[in-house]
């Protein structure tokens, strides 16, 4: 059984998030895409409302380092 990523999850995130979305410019993208795409991962399972903008810009930067 996969693991259920939560919010603090960050690298495990970031992860998938590059196999979901691999064309994606990181560097530009809106925080309200990146928060809609992070709860739409299939093995997402956390409260919308414990995300911040604090959270979301440590996974667009794992992201980015995940592309390097």
């Amino acid at each position: 059984m996969a693991k259920k990523l939560r919010w603090t999850d960050i690298h495990d995130i970031a992860i998938e998030l590059e196999d979901a979305h691999p064309d994606v410019d990181v560097v530009n993208l809106r925080f309200t895409d990146l928060w809609k795409w992070v709860q739409e991962l299939p093995d997402f399972e956390d409260d919308p409302q414990k995300s911040n903008e604090k959270i979301l810009e440590a996974i667009q930067m794992a992201w980015l380092d995940e592309r390097d």
